[in-house]
């Protein structure tokens, strides 16, 4: 990595310019701990932009898609593709991947309350990284950064936006964080 490029907590950074390399942890992922992920349009000028979307919420969007390719759970790839992406996704790879690029529009449900326009519901197509972002998902992240053009990032953001969440409230019995039992 380039002494140039910053590096991004996933969850605790909205947006970022270029040069930034994202961090996104993986939980659940017996090979790697974390995946590093660039922007796909580096270029400030660009008029796209960061969000950092909730993996589920995303996903549940992506899955409404009807005018695109929309792939099936991890599970169900052929292992050659598994371990493909594990690869491609390896943060020993000195290339760093781009994260996912998508698009966003709001419809009316199906049904009376979508007829009546009183219902809707956000729809993602991946223009690039419906793999990635499956995968990300499948190996635990909780939220990973996606590039959006800057028109539709408000309508990404209160649709797949991700909330981090809250912290506990402090006790009487903890301090910073710890248990004062584990003192």
């Amino acid at each position: 990595m380039s002494t140039s490029a910053s590096l991004h907590a996933v969850a605790l950074a909205p947006s970022a310019g270029p040069g930034s390399v994202w961090l996104v942890p993986l939980p659940r992922h017996p090979y790697y701990d974390h995946v590093r992920l660039k922007r796909v349009f580096e270029d400030d000028q660009s008029r796209h932009r960061v969000v950092v979307v909730d993996a589920h919420k995303l996903l549940e969007c992506a899955a409404r898609d009807d005018t695109d390719y929309v792939l099936p759970p991890v599970g169900n790839w052929h292992s050659g593709k598994v371990k493909g992406i594990r690869g491609y996704l390896d943060p020993d790879n000195e290339s760093i991947p781009a994260m996912p690029y998508v698009t966003i529009a709001a419809r009316r449900v199906r049904g009376v309350l979508g007829w009546l326009g009183l219902q809707r519901e956000g729809v993602v197509a991946f223009r690039n990284g419906q793999h990635r972002a499956r995968y990300l998902a499948d190996a635990g992240a909780a939220a990973f950064p996606v590039e959006v053009h800057e028109r539709e990032a408000a309508l990404l953001e209160s649709w797949c936006g991700y909330v981090a969440p809250a912290m506990p409230a402090p006790t009487a019995d903890t301090v910073q964080g710890l248990h004062l039992g584990d003192l």
